[in-house]
C-alpha cells in the first residue's frame, strides 16, 4: 500500500461506493476504498455446483447471521419481523440481488406534496435522470423501450430476457384483467457487453452470477475503476471515522485481516456502507465534539430505516413452466404503484413476477402449504408440484418511522470487537394493508393465468435487502443528517452516498437509484472542488 496521502477514502465497495469511486477517478486524486471482504470468486457461487440448493440454505445464505463467513458481521435482528440480508465484500449488496433494475418514479420524490406523507426529497427525478443514464451503460440494463412507467424511455443496451412459459402466462393474466405490464429491466446481459459474457440462465442469480452476465459491481464498476487509478483495500474493516479538533473528518480506524489495527488518514471520507453499516459507524464515532455519533446532532442517524415489506404470491399450474431456468425476474407491474384514493393505504407497490422454484425448494413449499404428503402419494403430488409453479413478489413501499432504527448492541460485538447493529423494526398499519391488498391481487393475476391452487404469505422473513433512510437527505440540519448533495450537516468533509439518506423508499428495488445519487453526489463533488467545504 502507499504512503501518499489520501484524498478520498470510501468505506464500502458496493453498489454506491463503486460508482462513486469511478466517477471521482478523472480527478486524478488518490482515491482509496476499503472493503471489509474480498472479490468474490465466481468459481465458488452455488451455481457451480450439483447441491447448489442446499448450499444457498447454509454457507451461502443471503443472511450474515446463518452465513457466518468471515467477512460477516453479526446483525441483531431478534426485535424486527423482516431479518437484514447483504454481502460484505466487493459488489455488496450486488453480487446477491436479482438484477432488478426500475427507478423511482417521479412521485417518490414529492410524497409529502402528493400525499402529505412523510416528506419531500431536496431533489428530484429529473436531477438524477441523467446519472441513471449513465449507470445503465456502466451496469449493463436489458430491457425493451416504451414502458409508460417513466417520464422518458430509457436507453436500453440490450433486449430483455425471455418472458419463459412463465412470463407468457402471467402476462397474459394481466391481460385479461387489463392490468400494466412490461418485461423487466435487468442489469444482466442479454448479449455479451463489456467484457462481461451473455446470461446462459443458470438460474442461481441471487446466490452470485457464475457466468459474469449480472451487473454486480465487481465486475461493472469496478474494472473501470481500478483502471483509472482507484485502490481497492481488500479485507479492512473500518471500526471508527477520526475527527480533529476542528471537528472535520482525518480518516479511519480499521482492522486487517489478521486483526491488527491501523490509522488510515484522508482529506475526505465518503460512507458507502448501506443502510445499516454506515449508521453502525457513525454511532460508534464518539468523540467530545460528537458524543452521540458522528455527524448526529439531529438525533437522526439510524432512524427512519426502511426494509421494504415483500408479500410472495404462488400459483400451481397443471403444465411445466421452466420456473427454475433463466434470471429470476421476466415480468414487472406498476399498476398499483402510485396511491388511489378507493384504496385504505397511502402510496403503493410493484409486482415482480418470479420464474418459480427449483426441485428442493418446491418439495418444502408443498410440505409448508400441506400439499405434499410424506408417505403414500408423495411422488404424485410432488409431480403436481415440480416446475409447476409461478410466484408474485409485491415490493411494498416503507413509510419513514422515527421508532424503526439502527443502534448499536451493548452486550454484542463482531470478531474485532466492534458493536454490532440492532434493529428495531415494526410493521406500520399502512404497510400490512398494502401487503394484504398486493396478495389479493396477485391471486387474481395468477387464477386469471390459470392456476389451479394459490398460496399467499407476508411479510417474507429473509427480505431485507433494501437498507434505506438511516441519515436522511434535506436541506434542514435539524431534521436531516446530509444536504442535498451528501455532504453532513456536520461534517464538511463527511459525505453519504449509499441508500441510508433516501428520505422515502418508494415501492421498488432502489439499487439504481442509489448508483444514480451516488454518481450525482460525486459530479456536486467534482463541480465544487476548489470550495468543497465551504
Amino acid at each position: 500500500m502507499k504512503t501518499d496521502p489520501i484524498d478520498v477514502l470510501i468505506v464500502g465497495a458496493g453498489a454506491s461506493g463503486a460508482a462513486v469511486a469511478w466517477s471521482l477517478a478523472d480527478t486524478k486524486m488518490r482515491i482509496v476504498c476499503m472493503d471489509q471482504g474480498g472479490t468474490p470468486d465466481p468459481t465458488q457461487f452455488p451455481a457451480n455446483f450439483m447441491d447448489w440448493e442446499e448450499r444457498r440454505n447454509g454457507p451461502d445464505h443471503i443472511s450474515p447471521n446463518i452465513r457466518k463467513a468471515p467477512s460477516d458481521y453479526p446483525i441483531n435482528d431478534d426485535g424486527s419481523p423482516i431479518k437484514v440480508v447483504n454481502y460484505n465484500g466487493v459488489g455488496g449488496g450486488t453480487v446477491l440481488f436479482a438484477g432488478h433494475f426500475p427507478r423511482l418514479h417521479p412521485s417518490d420524490f414529492k410524497v409529502k406534496t402528493l400525499d402529505g406523507v412523510a416528506d419531500d426529497w431536496p431533489i428530484d427525478y429529473q436531477t438524477l435522470e441523467p446519472f441513471f443514464a449513465i449507470n445503465d451503460r456502466m451496469m449493463g440494463v436489458s430491457g425493451l423501450p416504451g414502458d409508460t412507467a417513466y417520464p422518458a424511455d430509457r436507453n436500453n443496451q440490450m433486449p430483455p430476457v425471455p418472458l419463459g412459459k412463465s412470463g407468457e402466462a402471467l402476462a397474459k393474466g394481466f391481460n385479461k384483467l387489463g392490468w400494466h405490464w412490461w418485461p423487466s429491466d435487468v442489469a444482466i446481459a442479454t448479449q455479451p457487453y463489456d467484457g462481461r459474457a451473455q446470461c446462459i440462465n443458470l438460474g442461481a442469480c441471487l446466490w452470485g452470477c457464475a457466468q459474469g452476465a449480472k451487473g454486480s459491481t465487481d465486475v461493472t464498476y469496478w474494472p473501470h475503476a481500478k483502471r483509472a487509478g482507484v485502490e481497492l483495500w481488500e479485507h479492512c474493516r473500518v471500526s471508527q471515522i477520526l475527527v480533529g479538533d476542528d471537528g472535520m473528518a482525518e480518516g479511519v480506524l480499521y482492522f486487517d485481516k489478521d486483526g491488527v489495527e491501523h490509522k488510515a488518514e484522508a482529506h475526505v471520507v465518503i460512507m458507502a456502507a448501506n443502510g445499516v453499516g454506515t449508521p453502525r459507524l457513525l454511532l460508534n464515532s464518539t468523540s467530545k465534539q460528537f458524543p452521540d455519533g458522528l455527524a448526529n446532532s439531529s438525533g437522526l442517524v439510524g432512524r427512519n430505516l426502511m426494509f421494504h415489506p415483500y408479500s410472495f404470491t404462488e400459483g400451481v399450474f397443471d403444465y411445466p413452466v421452466d420456473g427454475a431456468r433463466g434470471p429470476l425476474k421476466s415480468i414487472w407491474s406498476h399498476e398499483f404503484y402510485e396511491t388511489d384514493p378507493d384504496r385504505d393505504f397511502v402510496r403503493g407497490y410493484m409486482f415482480e413476477a418470479a420464474r418459480g422454484r427449483p426441485p428442493v425448494n418446491a418439495a418444502l413449499a408443498g410440505y409448508e402449504w400441506g400439499t405434499l404428503p410424506w408417505g403414500e402419494g408423495h411422488h404424485d403430488a410432488f409431480r403436481k408440484l415440480n416446475d409447476r409453479i409461478m410466484a408474485f413478489c409485491a415490493i411494498c413501499e416503507d413509510l419513514p418511522e422515527l421508532h424503526n432504527r439502527v443502534t448499536l448492541d451493548p452486550d454484542q460485538t463482531d470478531a474485532n470487537g466492534i458493536p454490532v447493529p440492532k434493529i428495531d423494526y415494526t410493521l406500520s398499519e399502512n404497510s400490512e394493508k398494502m401487503l394484504e391488498h398486493s396478495a389479493a391481487r396477485a391471486t387474481d393475476i395468477l387464477n386469471a393465468a390459470g392456476a389451479t391452487e394459490v398460496h399467499a404469505g407476508y411479510p417474507i422473513v429473509y427480505a431485507g435487502w433494501h437498507l434505506l433512510g438511516t441519515a436522511k437527505m434535506g436541506l434542514d440540519p435539524e431534521t436531516s443528517v446530509v444536504n442535498d448533495w451528501g455532504r453532513s450537516h456536520d461534517v464538511k468533509n463527511l459525505f453519504i452516498v449509499d441508500g441510508s439518506v433516501f428520505v422515502t423508499s418508494g415501492g421498488l428495488n432502489p439499487t439504481s437509484t442509489i448508483q444514480a445519487n451516488a454518481l450525482y453526489v460525486a459530479d456536486q463533488m467534482k463541480r465544487r472542488l476548489a470550495n468543497l467545504f465551504d
